[in-house]
């Protein structure tokens, strides 16, 4: 079992920044990618963001187009998301989950390959 825990969220303006956080309790944190997955109100949950076990690959979502960063911190069990030029589409419950298999080299986009997942942050882009 891991627990993750999301942080960072708020209500901010369109073109605002924030900076999620997700803080995993298995010392093993470091050997498994981690993904940024998002969901709003009446849509079905989507990919964001995905980064390998070492932290060398990340994959992202089309939607992002570039404004979104994904990385880690593996002596700090933490896998990040920073978020610049927000817009209001941004606007859901962001979800940090572990990759179910250890020192997989490609980043994943599929939640059904995620086997743990945080409570969600929510995150509001005002315009």
């Amino acid at each position: 079992q891991v627990q993750l825990v999301e942080s960072g969220g708020g209500l901010v303006q369109t073109g605002d920044s924030l900076r999620l956080s997700c803080a995993a309790s298995r010392r093993t944190f470091s050997n498994y990618g981690m993904g940024w997955f998002r969901q709003a109100p009446e849509k079905e949950r989507e990919f964001v963001a995905a980064i390998s076990w070492n932290g060398v690959w990340t994959y992202y979502a089309d939607s992002i187009e570039g404004r979104f960063t994904i990385s880690r911190d593996n002596a700090k069990n933490t896998v990040f998301l920073q978020m610049n030029s927000l817009k209001p589409e941004d606007t859901a419950v962001y979800y940090c989950a572990v990759h179910r298999a250890p020192y997989r080299a490609r980043p994943d986009s599929d939640s059904q390959a995620y086997d743990f997942w945080g409570q969600g942050t929510q995150v509001t882009v005002s315009s």
